[in-house]
């Protein structure tokens, strides 16, 4: 199966604390350092499950850039598209199982629809990261990869991401996507509102729901969240809910987003 993901790739700090933070003082914590971003998560994920997997984005021309490629690359994704600018970070605490997050998205938000090549998207599903839909102009290449996909007889697929990302044109745009796949939480569903699509919905340690149907989630002694969704996403791609609730198993009981 071959799976192409379009969206960011950046650097992930993960913290993770075994108490509160102390405001104006020390706290101890766990931390690690590695890639991340929706979309080149679900692409490594995939890679892993043996999926033909690329991840198309803007990174940065900087150091950070170069160490988030290696990395992606080193799980056996291809990557494409252009490099400059700086590539974005973001910071997660995670704490009980659940994570909080600090995004900045870098030079991503800059992918033009010029800088797409055809070929990227020669693939049997394209998974969209829903902050590609956040802002111009990566919102008009989001649309132009699914048409460029459709064209190749592609399934695609979208994970709302975030409900704070959603307005009138996060709307205007998902509708005009026409997205045969939604993935979303419970929020981001409520936020969204009705789409003509098949949704599978997330409800963290209580599974998923399916068009409808529940499915509850593996157990798990649950270590860190980030990235539990994407893995999700990818083994669902792959091969079905029964699958993404594996993988989304396997990425929780460990630290960090990726494989």
């Amino acid at each position: 199966m071959r799976i192409t993901t379009l969206g960011d790739v950046i650097r992930d700090v993960v913290v993770r604390l075994d108490g509160a933070l102390v405001p104006g003082d020390d706290a101890p914590a766990e931390t690690r350092a590695g890639g991340g971003g929706q979309a080149a998560n679900v692409a490594a994920w995939a890679a892993r499950l043996g999926a033909e997997a690329r991840f198309v984005g803007k990174r940065g021309a900087d150091m950070a850039g170069q160490l988030v490629a290696e990395e992606l690359a080193g799980h056996g994704v291809e990557l494409s598209g252009p490099i400059e600018g700086r590539t974005g970070m973001v910071v997660s605490i995670a704490s009980d199982g659940d994570r909080t997050m600090a995004s900045d998205r870098g030079s991503a938000p800059d992918l033009a629809p010029d800088e797409l090549e055809p070929s990227w998207f020669v693939c049997d599903a394209l998974h969209l990261s829903g902050y590609a839909f956040a802002r111009e102009p990566m919102r008009a290449s989001a649309l132009r990869a699914a048409e460029l996909a459709r064209a190749e007889g592609a399934q695609v697929s979208v994970d709302l991401s975030a409900w704070s990302l959603v307005d009138d044109d996060f709307r205007a745009s998902i509708q005009a996507l026409r997205p045969d796949l939604v993935f979303a939480g419970e929020a981001e569903q409520a936020a969204f509102g009705e789409l003509d699509a098949s949704w599978i919905v997330k409800h963290g340690a209580d599974g998923v729901v399916v068009d409808g149907v529940a499915h509850p989630a593996h157990a798990v002694t649950a270590i860190d969240a980030t990235g539990a969704g994407d893995a999700f996403a990818a083994g669902y791609l792959v091969g079905g809910v029964t699958l993404g609730l594996e993988t989304a198993a396997r990425c929780c009981a460990k630290l960090g987003a990726r494989p």
